[in-house]
């Protein structure tokens, strides 16, 4: 590891602060980092650009795309950057882990009383308006990615066959990510090269291949020991290859990644129900750290449910702990073998093609979250209807829940409409849920 050094102070940026000084910083930042991937690329800027002048505005755009262009996380990711800039390979494990342990430590308390109270009628009642708020959530995130992302006409069909593929047809999440990237670097394949004089890599190969094979060791290893020791078929060592595949293909965030859970981890496995997904995301939302956080929730939830352990949490605890590992191990592996490559990168044109083609399939993958949630909201009862290679999510009318719409229309109303915060949204939400359900019963009384 020790190959890859934190690069010298230039003339853009202040010298290294100490050690010290960035853990502190580092544990400011993962605290605050409310509000999802957005707000916490704001907060960074603010913290490391602005205020404390450690990364110049060049090297810290450079460094967002180049993390954009990543499967996982692109904030944590981002931060675990910045502190390799600083301190080398311990200053990126340190601010990536502050980045995410807060944020993984109220999760992991809220799926505990989740999974051992959720079934209470107050809980239930609460978690009614998270869901209705989150649907909301998400389709201002597909506003707001469809803007960055849908600047070509071919990016819009991206978009669109990228949604039918997911939608109608049923493509492996995986597929599509991959075609978009091929196409996007192919159609850039005559585009002239930035790359200067001055651009040069940071690592010999030998110095990359050797960190490649350490942090691929510290990523798959205790998961070939927890599949050798639990057996196949175990449901921690499917949580860990599960997320650990999930890790490598997610592309666009906590949004892209739910429309993929949602396929395997609800349809394919069994592991949750829709309504017990969006219950995750809505604690995500509401705490720190990075939104991809709401995968602990399905691993505790996973492990709780099917694990077979007494107690149940005994397990619940290990599936949290094994998804965070295949979650975010990946995400050190990515930053520490791709960071010295990151200003040759960011050069070359047809990488950012790349980008681009992926970033206009995620629109496409969101708004087939958007619509499979939706459905499975607002209604009690919804089908998949096959017909030869197509296939139709179908709901059943009658089974439409008014309180869910109404919720929905205020949430929609407060975010969009007023632009309120997240979490205002969601407690709102929530209260709402609890009068208006509370008001049915004295009614009928």
């Amino acid at each position: 590891m020790s190959d890859i050094a934190a690069a010298e102070p230039t003339s853009e940026m202040k010298a290294s602060p100490s050690f010290g000084e960035a853990l502190r910083t580092w544990a400011r930042i993962g605290t605050l980092s409310f509000g999802g991937p957005a707000a916490q690329i704001a907060l960074m800027h603010r913290v490391i650009v602005d205020e404390k002048k450690w990364l110049s505005e060049k090297q810290y755009l450079g460094a967002l795309s180049f993390c954009m262009l990543l499967p996982g996380p692109e904030a944590m990711q981002l931060a675990t950057y910045s502190g390799w800039r600083l301190h080398g390979v311990l200053g990126g494990l340190a601010a990536g882990l502050l980045f995410v342990l807060p944020g993984a430590l109220l999760v992991l308390a809220l799926a505990a009383v989740y999974a051992a109270y959720g079934e209470v009628r107050i809980v239930e009642t609460l978690f009614l308006g998270i869901k209705a708020a989150v649907v909301v959530i998400v389709i201002e995130a597909l506003l707001r990615v469809s803007k960055r992302a849908l600047s070509r006409m071919d990016h819009w069909f991206i978009a669109v066959l990228s949604f039918i593929a997911l939608f109608f047809l049923g493509l492996p999440y995986p597929l599509i990510v991959i075609a978009a990237g091929v196409y996007g670097y192919m159609s850039s394949r005559n585009a002239p090269s930035e790359a200067g004089e001055g651009v040069k890599v940071r690592a010999t190969f030998s110095g990359t291949l050797k960190t490649a094979l350490i942090w691929g060791g510290i990523w798959l290893g205790p998961l070939l020991l927890l599949s050798f020791f639990a057996g196949p078929g175990a449901i921690l060592s499917d949580v860990g290859w599960f997320f650990s595949k999930l890790a490598v293909v997610t592309f666009g965030g906590a949004y892209a990644v739910l429309a993929y859970m949602g396929q395997d981890v609800v349809t394919a496995y069994g592991w949750l129900e829709a309504g017990q997904m969006m219950d995750g995301l809505g604690l995500a939302e509401t705490t720190p750290g990075p939104l991809i956080l709401v995968t602990e929730f399905v691993g505790y939830l996973a492990a709780y449910k099917h694990g077979g352990g007494d107690p149940a949490w005994i397990m619940g605890l290990l599936g949290a702990l094994v998804t965070l590992w295949a979650t975010f191990a990946p995400c050190f592996l990515w930053i520490f073998v791709g960071a010295p490559y990151i200003e040759w990168i960011n050069a070359h044109p047809r990488l950012k093609g790349a980008l681009s083609g992926i970033t206009a399939a995620v629109v496409g993958v969101i708004l087939n979250l958007t619509i499979w949630f939706a459905l499975h909201v607002f209604f009690v009862t919804v089908t998949l209807e096959n017909a030869g290679f197509l296939r139709l999510w179908t709901p059943d009318i009658e089974t439409l829940d008014w309180r869910v719409a109404l919720l929905t229309i205020v949430s929609g109303y407060l975010l969009l409409g007023r632009h309120w915060s997240i979490q205002a949204v969601l407690g709102v939400a929530a209260s709402l849920a609890l009068t208006v359900s509370y008001a049915g019963d004295l009614i009928l009384i």
